[in-house]
């Protein structure tokens, strides 16, 4: 009788996985835009920095993950964003909505600026080209009087409430999480791979690489800097140092690296975990690193793909198992 079922199992595949990671990333959304509706002020802190953290490793993961554009430049996207913000409301009166869409759209203009530039390098030089981007942007930043040097600038404005900017934030997850549905779906996704397993070998197949690795680019770009945008109108003030911080790129990394690089939802996964460790050991800051160290050297030595892969590779055993 075993052997019965066992021969007349289904076994899961490939398509049902991806199926199945687009459910859960819906049921992550249904989960937190519920427990945004009753949730205090240190709830919606920690879920307004959980969710701008998920959106930029979506939008990384999007590019290294799935198109193989290992960028160390988070930090130019967010600080443009921010920046951007912060100089339409203060000097225009911009109303909130149109700021915080221009900081998405300022951000994606610089990455279609330099887009050539950085394109015409590839591997190791795409990605030290790509800091070295964020490093001239914050030392341009910290020495221009007119963004307000080292000291930064003040939004003229009050910022909104907590509640509202996690549901402004929440709303950008929900457009990100679209967009990623989309494009790691169907006829793009496949186009996606081709161009980060073998630029060369897609191009002589007729695939535009430029225009997919552009198009990437852009939309990455374009959805980091509305994180930026939401991040420096919760602070209320902006400085080189902590918009084209390093931080931001070791954050995303960090998340992408544990969840799992081209995983659908490595990045939700990630998220949860480095967010979790660190309001836990918030008050001991040397042991967070400490851990957190630790635990990428084991994920990458023994789960290279993260802590997604890990879970595909034991749920597809399970179901070869079943197959006799």
């Amino acid at each position: 009788m075993g052997q019965i079922i066992a021969k007349t199992t289904k076994v899961p595949s490939v398509e049902t996985l991806k199926i199945q990671s687009g459910g859960l990333m819906l049921m992550a959304l249904i989960v937190i835009g519920a427990s945004g509706l009753s949730a205090g002020n240190y709830a919606l802190e920690v879920g307004f920095q959980f969710l701008l953290l998920l959106i930029m490793a979506e939008a990384w993961n999007l590019m290294a993950g799935y198109t193989g554009l290992v960028s160390l430049g988070t930090a130019s996207f967010v600080g443009i964003g921010g920046y951007t913000l912060v100089g339409l409301m203060n000097r225009f009166d911009a109303s909130l909505s149109v700021a915080v869409f221009a900081a998405g759209i300022a951000a994606m203009v610089l990455a279609l600026l330099v887009s050539r530039a950085v394109f015409r390098m590839r591997g190791l030089y795409f990605t030290v080209g790509t800091l070295a981007l964020a490093e001239a942007l914050r030392m341009f930043m910290v020495n221009s009087d007119y963004f307000g040097g080292a000291t930064g600038i003040f939004l003229a404005k009050d910022s909104p409430s907590l509640k509202a900017l996690f549901w402004m934030a929440f709303g950008v997850l929900v457009l990100t999480t679209m967009l990623m549905q989309i494009g790691t779906q169907g006829r793009f996704s496949v186009l996606l791979r081709a161009v980060r397993d073998d630029e060369d070998a897609a191009a002589q197949a007729g695939v535009r690489a430029f225009r997919v690795k552009l198009g990437v680019f852009a939309l990455s770009s374009f959805l980091i800097g509305l994180a930026g945008g939401l991040q420096a109108l919760k602070l209320g003030v902006i400085e080189p140092y902590g918009m084209f911080g390093l931080q931001w790129t070791v954050s995303v990394l960090t998340v992408v690296i544990i969840g799992g690089q081209g995983k659908r939802f490595g990045s939700l996964v990630g998220a949860v975990l480095v967010v979790a460790l660190s309001e836990a050991l918030a008050d001991y800051p040397a042991v967070h690193l400490l851990l957190m160290g630790f635990a990428l050297i084991v994920i990458i030595r023994f789960a290279p793909q993260g802590l997604a892969g890990l879970l595909e590779r034991t749920f597809n055993r399970r179901a070869q198992g079943g197959v006799k």
